[in-house]
């Protein structure tokens, strides 16, 4: 990684930033009339589509040892899981709301750290944990009220997301991060595409394909596009700025995801959640700034508090 070209990394992340709570909106709307199973099938399809041609230009051979196909293939089913959840809690939730109860990740990751991987976690980012998650429950409890157990189901992306984290954690020095996402797009398109084929006619209503409109096939395509270029821009900034220069640039995905919010779906957090988020934020820069100074945590080859988009 070169550090030479700081503002174009922040540029690349900002873009990421834009790109990704896009995705999520344009996979709220879709959620609405195409089937859970064809929506992920279709996202990870464009993800092998689109990288892997870059890998096999770039010359990199490809070659797994069983731990990391182990490793990969066990990676690829968390990022399923992740954004088949992600894509749930939006058919319920406000955009702005779901992502900001997803971010509560980072905080997750931080005790991981700590109780699984027993690195050193002071008292000060425990207790910005504690704030980060009062601040969740304050953004859950207007969504809780309106919508039930659904307002959960960003907890869940947040947890098999962090395990997502972790698992990479353990690859990302073994393998280029290009390579990884588009081996991750063809072990998601040969594992759901039977699913799919299979169910086709079976009446299940996350697996049974329909035939898109027009209008759903062009959004369909921009999912596609949107998820694969916003992970190539994040990528892309770590190669000209530091880790630890981008994390604190990951929280502006929420403010875009209450501008979507807005200007797609009339919606925007109310006065409770606001402030949930505000504290969420607030929360997840202190972490951020913390192991900035402590250096407990290694910076990983990603921002370690980026959620999933189903983007």
């Amino acid at each position: 990684m070169s550090d030479d070209r700081p503002l174009l990394g922040v540029a690349l992340m900002l873009g990421f930033c834009a790109l990704a709570p896009l995705g999520d909106a344009i996979a709220k709307i879709l959620s609405g009339t195409i089937p859970l199973g064809q929506i992920v099938l279709i996202r990870f399809a464009f993800q092998a589509i689109l990288l892997w041609p870059l890998v096999r230009r770039s010359g990199q051979p490809i070659r797994l040892t069983r731990r990391q196909f182990w490793l990969l293939l066990w990676r690829t089913l968390l990022h399923i899981s992740g954004i088949w959840v992600m894509i749930l809690a939006l058919r319920h939730l406000p955009l702005a709301d779901a992502i900001a109860i997803a971010y509560v990740m980072p905080f997750i990751m931080l005790l991981l750290g700590r109780f699984v991987l027993h690195e050193a976690v002071g008292a000060r980012r425990l207790a910005a944990c504690l704030v980060g998650f009062t601040g969740t429950m304050m953004v859950m409890q207007p969504s809780f009220l309106a919508v039930g157990w659904a307002a959960t189901l960003p907890l869940g992306v947040a947890v098999i997301f962090a395990l997502f984290m972790l698992v990479t954690r353990q690859i990302a020095r073994e393998i280029d991060p290009v390579a990884m996402q588009a081996i991750n797009g063809v072990m998601g398109t040969v594992l759901l595409f039977p699913l799919v084929a299979l169910a086709e006619g079976s009446g299940l209503a996350e697996f049974d394909p329909v035939e898109p409109g027009m209008a759903e096939i062009g959004l369909l395509v921009a999912l596609g596009l949107l998820g694969t270029l916003a992970h190539l821009l994040m990528t892309w900034s770590l190669r000209f700025a530091p880790a630890s220069t981008l994390a604190p640039m990951q929280y502006l995905e929420i403010p875009f995801a209450a501008l979507f919010g807005w200007l797609i779906f009339s919606e925007f957090p109310d006065g409770m959640a606001f402030i949930g988020i505000v504290v969420v934020m607030a929360a997840g820069l202190y972490i951020i700034n913390r192991e900035r100074r402590q250096r407990a945590v290694p910076v990983p080859k990603s921002p370690a508090g980026v959620p999933p988009s189903a983007g």
